[in-house]
């Protein structure tokens, strides 16, 4: 689904935020990808998300060489990607509804489809008496699960998520990771940027750990 050959990245004329990475996500897969603040995590997570091209190296993903793809097939490509920022990106002037919607409704999916789906997801996240509120309306946890929600409602491909239990306790952070599990089950590729130790030992999955910029190791979070 995802290979990195010697990858770097710089932002600008800067130095190197990345520098030699090299891994692969399997399709289906379920991967850990931690490390300390500054590590990296989020230039490499917007690499994956076509936010930012490398500065050397390889990318793949979906079998295409991004370095090879017209920018004009970019488009296409993110369709196929969910993405849960950190800072969670809602869009204020909408509604929780309307902003889990989105991603259904630039698919042209069916009216009826996109209600009956958003209003699933929202009973399972804990926020369907949340329907009409803004954004403004809600606490920090309240818009993670709304980020969640509207990342994961299309099913994509691959999903990205950027500390998506950071805001939350860990009782409603078992019930969002069932939900990436069961996301995972039915064959998205998933990749989690995460400092939860605990959440990681109780759901165990292979780990990328990222020091200063490079890949120090890959191996199963049972031996974290």
């Amino acid at each position: 689904m995802v290979r990195f050959d010697n990858v770097g990245m710089r932002y600008g004329i800067g130095h190197e935020v990345l520098r030699d990475v090299s891994f692969e996500l399997p399709r289906g897969s379920l991967t850990y990808l931690t490390g300390a603040s500054g590590a990296g995590k989020s230039s490499l997570l917007r690499l994956m998300y076509l936010a930012h091209r490398p500065s050397r190296g390889l990318i793949e993903m979906f079998g295409k060489d991004l370095a090879r793809l017209p920018r004009q097939a970019l488009p296409e490509l993110r369709r196929q990607i969910g993405v849960v920022y950190q800072d969670f990106r809602l869009i204020d002037h909408l509604s929780v509804f309307d902003n889990v919607a989105l991603p259904l409704r630039l698919a042209e999916a069916p009216k009826a489809e996109v209600k009956a789906h958003v209003d699933e997801l929202l009973s399972w996240v804990g926020l369907a008496d949340k329907v009409r509120a803004t954004p403004a309306e809600l606490s920090g946890g309240e818009q993670q699960r709304v980020a969640i929600a509207r990342a994961v409602i299309a099913r994509p491909r691959l999903l990205l998520a950027d500390e998506p239990t950071g805001s939350v306790d860990p009782d409603m952070g078992d019930r969002l990771m069932h939900l990436f599990l069961e996301l995972n089950r039915i064959g998205t590729t998933i990749l989690i940027a995460t400092h939860d130790v605990a959440m990681m030992e109780r759901h165990r999955a292979p780990v990328l750990r990222l020091v200063q910029g490079e890949l120090a190791f890959s191996r199963s979070a049972g031996r974290l």
